[in-house]
Parts: C-alpha cells; sequence; structure tokens
C-alpha cells in the first residue's frame, strides 16, 4: 500500500520551523499533506507520544566495503543506520581500493541499491588513490553520482591540493568534507596530549594538529569562496577559530562527532581500545567548549564517526588498535540522553544538527518534511530506556565503549522513500 498516515505524531521539522501534533499523510513515496484524515484506504502508523522527524543524515560513516568486509558491509552498515534512525548516510572514500573513479562511485551505489535500506550518499576521493598529491577525476566522480569530496578520515595535507580542489568544486557546486589533521604534528600519538597522556606514557595527539589544520582551512575557503565542511572539530581553539570566521561571513560548516561531547581523555585510562579514536576524546575543557559551539550555533552538524573494526583488531594493545568506534546504532539515544535531557539542546535545534543541516552542507532537498519532498522520516520514541548491547547490533562490529549504558530515545520506524524499514 502506497499511502501511509502517520496519525498523532508531535511533527518536528527544523527546515519549517514545525513543531506541532498532526497527522502526515504519506502517498506514493512522497509527503502530500498534513492535518489528514483517514479514508480507510491507508497504512495507519501510530505516533500519538513519538516525536515525527525528517529522516536523520549521517556525514561521517565508514562502510569499509570493498575491501575491509571483515569489519563491514554495505548491507550491515546500512542496516545499522536504519536500526539508529538513519534515512542517508555518507559514504567515505577509504575503502580498499579508495573511491576514486567512476566504477567505484557506481559500485556502492549499486550495492547500497540491491542491499534496501537507506540511502547511500557517495563521497569521492579530493585525491588519486587518497594519496594527497594529485586531483583525482572530480568531474568524472560527479557524472557517476559523488555527492561531496574528501579523503578522509585523513586530512588533505597539501594546502595547494586543497585550494585546487575548493575552486574546482565551485565548477560542480560540491563541498569538500576535510579531516582536520596536521600529519607531521600528530605522529603517531595514541590519545589526547596531555597530563592523562603523561601519566599513561602513552604517545599524545596534540590539539595543536587540529588547530593548525583549521585555521589553513578556513582561510583557504574564504580565499576561493568554495564550500569547505570541516568533519570534525574537537578542541576549544578550532571552536574559537569557526566563531570568529562565521562571524565575518565566511560561509563554513563544522561538524562534531558525538563521542566528542560526551567522552574524556580519562576514559583511556582503562587502556580500552574502544576508546581509541581521531580525532581524540579531548580533556573536559575542550568537551565544554564544544558544547557550547554546538549551542551557539557554531558548530551545525552532529555525525556518529561511525569506524566499524573487527574484533581481533581491537583487541591488540593500544598503541597497536586502530582508531574508531561504530556510532550509528547509539548516536540518537546518546543526543536525547546526554544532549537533549540535560538541557544543552532542544528537539528542534537536535534534529535541525541531524537533518537539514547536514542536507544544506550536501546541497540536496533532504532532511525536509516539506510538501512533496521525499518521505524520509524517521518516528523517534523520546521516552523509551533502553541498554546498549552490541550483540544486537546490526552492524557487523561491536567496537563500542558504550556498551551497558541505559539510554533514552530511540528510533522506531523508518520511512525510506515512503517504504517503512524498521
Amino acid at each position: 500500500m502506497s499511502r501511509i498516515l502517520i496519525e498523532n505524531g508531535r511533527v518536528i521539522d527544523p527546515s519549517q520551523k514545525l513543531d506541532r501534533v498532526t497527522n502526515l499523510l504519506v502517498d506514493d513515496g512522497r509527503i502530500v499533506a498534513y492535518d489528514a484524515v483517514a479514508t480507510g484506504n491507508e497504512r495507519i502508523i501510530p505516533a500519538s507520544g513519538k516525536i515525527v522527524s525528517p529522516g536523520l543524515i549521517d556525514l561521517h560513516v565508514q562502510l569499509r566495503e570493498p575491501g575491509r568486509e571483515d569489519d563491514e558491509t554495505i548491507q550491515s552498515g546500512t542496516a545499522a543506520a536504519i536500526a539508529g534512525g538513519f534515512t542517508s548516510i555518507v559514504c567515505l572514500p577509504n575503502t580498499e581500493p579508495p573511491i576514486d573513479t567512476q566504477a567505484s562511485v557506481e559500485f556502492i551505489r549499486q550495492k547500497a541499491a540491491r542491499a534496501g535500506n537507506c540511502h547511500v550518499l557517495v563521497a569521492g576521493c579530493v585525491s588519486k588513490d587518497r594519496g594527497g598529491k594529485e586531483l583525482a577525476e572530480i568531474g568524472s566522480l560527479v557524472e557517476a553520482g559523488a555527492v561531496a569530496f574528501t579523503d578522509a578520515p585523513r586530512g588533505i595535507q597539501n594546502a595547494e591540493l586543497l585550494r585546487r580542489a575548493l575552486e574546482y568544486c565551485l565548477m560542480f557546486d560540491k563541498p569538500i568534507l576535510n579531516h582536520p589533521e596536521v600529519l607531521e604534528l600528530s605522529h603517531d600519538g595514541v590519545m589526547h596530549e596531555g597530563t592523562v597522556s603523561m601519566v599513561l606514557g602513552l604517545e599524545g595527539l596534540p590539539v595543536e594538529a587540529e588547530d593548525v589544520m583549521t585555521s589553513r582551512d578556513l582561510r583557504l575557503a574564504e580565499a576561493t569562496g568554495g564550500r569547505l565542511h570541516i568533519l570534525n572539530i574537537s578542541s576549544q581553539s578550532s571552536v574559537e577559530l569557526l566563531r570568529r570566521s562565521k562571524s565575518r561571513g565566511v560561509g563554513v560548516t563544522v561538524g562534531v562527532c558525538m563521542y566528542n561531547l560526551v567522552l574524556t581523555d580519562e576514559s583511556l585510562r582503562t587502556f580500552d581500545s574502544n576508546y581509541k579514536v581521531d580525532p581524540p576524546l579531548r580533556s573536559q575543557e575542550h568537551v565544554e567548549a564544544c558544547l557550547q559551539g554546538l549551542k551557539d550555533g557554531t558548530i551545525d552538524v552532529i555525525s556518529s564517526a561511525h569506524a566499524p573494526r573487527a574484533s581481533e583488531t581491537k583487541m591488540l594493545e593500544l598503541d597497536q588498535a586502530p582508531f574508531g568506534m561504530v556510532g550509528l546504532e547509539t548516536l540518537l539515544g546518546l543526543v536525547v540522553t546526554k544532549l537533549i535531557q540535560p538541557g544543552h539542546l532542544d528537539w528542534m535545534s537536535a534534529l535541525e544538527k541531524l537533518t537539514v543541516n547536514p542536507a544544506r552542507v550536501l546541497g540536496i532537498r533532504k532532511g525536509t518534511l516539506e510538501i512533496d519532498a521525499v518521505a524520509d522520516i524517521t518516528i523517534i520514541d523520546p521516552d523509551v530506556i533502553w541498554t546498549v548491547d552490541p550483540k544486537q547490533f546490526r552492524s557487523r562490529s561491536v567496537n563500542t565503549p558504550f556498551a551497558g549504558w541505559t539510554l533514552q530515545g530511540r528510533a522506531i520506524q523508518v520511512l525510506v522513500g515512503g517504504q517503512p524499514r524498521l
């Protein structure tokens, strides 16, 4: 049945500044009416006491296929996205081989279509083979369907390459998504450089590695007028740099990983490699600066930074284990529990950073419940209490530090193009 009536839900749509209890009618995969009345030929989804939101969008997901299917596949990664309430995710190009050809973009899109879960938006490489030396064939990647360009989770080290990429992508109106880290400064760091790393005797990742690249990227974005999104800031100085640049009208956008809002470097005292992430968990003053940036609008987007890793690799010594944690299936619960419940954000501002803002970064018509928009919808139970159990994850990997946490709020139904998926 193509007609679906979502009844009596609290519809919150930041793109329209809409927050009211109403019925929402979906027909033929699109949103067609508010305040609709059942006629008997619709599938009814009762939503009393639930929040009806535009489908959540994540700009920072590693799907790992092709090349590392032991970590994740497109099938399992998109299933995890649906379980977390996401209708669209951006696939980073750090596959093996990297996504730097038309064929590789088409492969991801075909596999995602076959999986039949959420929309997978492909980010192509900025540089050939993610080598940081020569621009990839950006025009052909756009033609194949790439929506953005990045070498993440590796930052673009060559300033001239980034400048040319920003200028070139203007021709196609596509954004550059960059990971802010100067490798010459971060070296072989394991965790945030500070008191805890010194006590533990672990190589540090200094905030300067992030701040220097953030400053450089902001200057190049201002000089070129290019569309730049900084994927994941984590330091106090980066927040301040961005706040000043935005006040001058620089059109850059910025995201933050959820874990950088709820965890600190103190967690590494456990030597648990699930806390080894990049950007690293910072000290409390940096977490507080990121929270303030989130509240005042300096930070536009919240992402999961979903980085699945097979258990055998995460069981290595801390300095040998790879960076990353899975995040798609826990992000929404963490947002409700750690951001909305304590009063850092309200539902409107939180959903803005998970829906319309990511869509605006990409320049796509998603993250909205406007009439005639594609019916990508997430229905959330804001009151349900649940415990994080990695054994129940749809993801192939279970590398999360949140196992056993009690969270509030969870997606209970997801529609992708008007089709129920959860």
